[in-house]
């Protein structure tokens, strides 16, 4: 890896974006054969990965088969999962599994003799325990154990606390469409340097953080799709965002995850009386779809004027729920819940993004040269939902297979030259007060509008909103030099907007959207909503 000085201009084989799971996963492998730079806004620990409670969802039980679960991915998936992804993402997962291992991820070991040797967890939508886990700290564990290596490994080399700005792509300067690295800001001094790689991916994670109420990290800004979309890149299906239906009500840890797990375990969702509800609304009751849990408790929280619902877990002594769920027991008695003698307050919040980037079977977007995986692509894994404990499966398997596509497939050509970062004449900023204000407005609008419930009329008025929010955006981006606050709110915007758009050209209710307007799924709209740069949002003709 060569670095100027000053680091104004870095070149790479592989320029990565994001350090979670189908960053690093992309990277140790790639690093086999190239040099590996990992650009992550904060820490190198800092994604969504490292919140990942649930665990990985895998067929290692001799009773499980591939088969089942590919049915449950697919009934989950309403329709628009793509059934050659869901083979290929199913059948890997035991390999991908038994990588981890073997670089030291510690899984919850079985305590009744099972024969995989594995704590197998169960979770909704599935039709065997298949959720392989550490604990209730899954991905704290996967991380660690893949940043560990990766640390080890000369070829990969961090750059934290730095942000990519935009993509670089040569059509901008007059040449062909490829994608060649990204403009990325240095937070500590404030420069932003040219990043040139043979192969750029994108693994930003999702954007959460575009919904006032989110089990995601700060990071989850939708940094990828947006700068993917500003290039010309085709995105797909922004209206599936899933809620997770229990999220700690507490006003000092709102984004802190109930695991869906603890459902796997029997707990129950209750009214405040201690009404049971789900079975009213699925023939799974609690262990229903999360599409469904948390529309059930959207439901029954407006119907009684309920601040929140509640999980009881009582029926468990409080030894098995300290050695199933530590982290989260120990959470609960922080906030002076003891999860053993009374039910948890949950509500539900944003928590996946199963739209994005579109990708191919090998990370490939529509524009040669940027790849994307994770969360920030859209596969076809997910469709309109994702299965439960699918999320950290999905960027192991297409991190790896992004990787070894790109070994036997990248030209080690000659690096482009294109301009630096020219700051024209924009200045340091002395209005912070209108990033502030924009960011909780457009939090607030998405949260009311554009929420687990919607209207056409909600998201026109989302959109008319959004629309005069960018203006602004727009105006205060080109007078002002470039800070990370600017940009995440530059990227949450334009990610409000694709939700918004292509919520509007779905008449139809499926999966994770859903419109009083259009109550009933229509057959005919099997198909994915795509959106491009100049190219209004429709679903794609089969």
């Amino acid at each position: 890896m060569e670095i100027a000085s000053r680091a104004m201009r870095i070149t790479t084989d592989y320029l990565v974006l994001g350090s979670g799971i189908a960053g690093l996963t992309f990277a140790l492998r790639a690093a086999e054969h190239g040099e590996v730079a990992i650009v992550t806004k904060r820490g190198r620990a800092d994604s969504a990965t490292n919140w990942a409670q649930g665990g990985i969802s895998a067929v290692l039980d001799p009773t499980d088969t591939f088969e089942a679960h590919v049915n449950d991915t697919l009934a989950t998936g309403a329709g628009l999962s793509k059934p050659d992804i869901v083979e290929i993402c199913v059948r890997d997962a035991p390999d991908r599994i038994r990588d981890l291992i073997a670089i030291g991820t510690a899984f919850s070991k079985t305590r009744d003799g099972h024969p995989s040797g594995f704590d197998l967890g169960r979770e909704g939508g599935h039709s065997a325990r298949r959720v392989i886990h550490a604990g209730d700290i899954t991905g704290r564990e996967v991380e660690r154990a893949l940043l560990q290596a990766a640390e080890a490994n000369p070829r990969i080399r961090f750059f934290e606390q730095h942000m990519a700005v935009d993509l670089i792509t040569l059509s901008k300067f007059g040449g062909p469409d490829v994608c060649v690295g990204a403009y990325v800001l240095e937070k500590q001094t404030g420069q932003v340097h040219t990043f040139l790689g043979r192969a750029t991916v994108l693994a930003t994670g999702g954007a959460g953080k575009v919904y006032l109420y989110t089990s995601n990290p700060d990071v989850a800004a939708g940094d990828g799709i947006a700068m993917a979309y500003r290039a010309g890149a085709e995105i797909a299906n922004m209206e599936f965002y899933q809620f997770h239906p229990t999220v700690l009500y507490h006003p000092q840890a709102r984004s802190f995850l109930i695991s869906e797990a603890l459902r796997g375990e029997g707990g129950v969702l209750r009214l405040e009386d201690g009404t049971a509800f789900m079975k009213k609304h699925h023939p799974m009751g609690d262990l229903a779809p999360r599409d469904v849990v948390a529309r059930a408790i959207d439901f029954e929280m407006k119907r009684t004027g309920e601040d929140c619902v509640w999980l009881d877990m009582t029926h468990h002594s409080a030894d098995f729920l300290r050695q199933r769920f530590p982290n989260i027991y120990a959470e609960c008695i922080r906030w002076g819940i003891d999860m053993g003698e009374k039910p948890i307050p949950v509500v539900p919040a944003a928590h996946y993004q199963c739209g994005g980037v579109t990708t191919d079977a090998v990370g490939r977007t529509s524009i040669p040269g940027l790849y994307a995986i994770g969360e920030t692509a859209c596969t076809g894994l997910h469709g309109a939902n994702r299965l439960a404990s699918n999320s950290l499966l999905e960027g192991l398997v297409f991190g790896r297979r992004c990787a070894d596509f790109l070994l036997g497939a990248m030209e080690r050509e000659e690096f482009p030259q294109v301009p630096d970062w020219d700051a024209g004449q924009a200045a340091p900023s002395d209005e912070a007060v209108v990033v502030t204000h924009n960011w909780d407005e457009i939090r607030r609008l998405m949260w009311n509008y554009v929420g687990i419930v919607r209207t056409t009329r909600r998201l026109e008025r989302a959109q008319r909103r959004i629309a005069l929010l960018q203006e602004e955006i727009r105006e205060y981006y080109w007078k002002h030099l470039v800070t990370q606050d600017m940009l995440e709110l530059r990227n949450i915007a334009t990610v409000a907007e694709l939700i918004v758009a292509c919520a509007l050209s779905r008449k139809e209710s499926r999966g994770l959207h859903y419109t009083t307007d259009f109550p009933a799924t229509d057959p005919a709209q099997s198909r994915d909503t795509v959106v491009k740069r100049g190219v209004t949002a429709h679903l794609r003709h089969p």
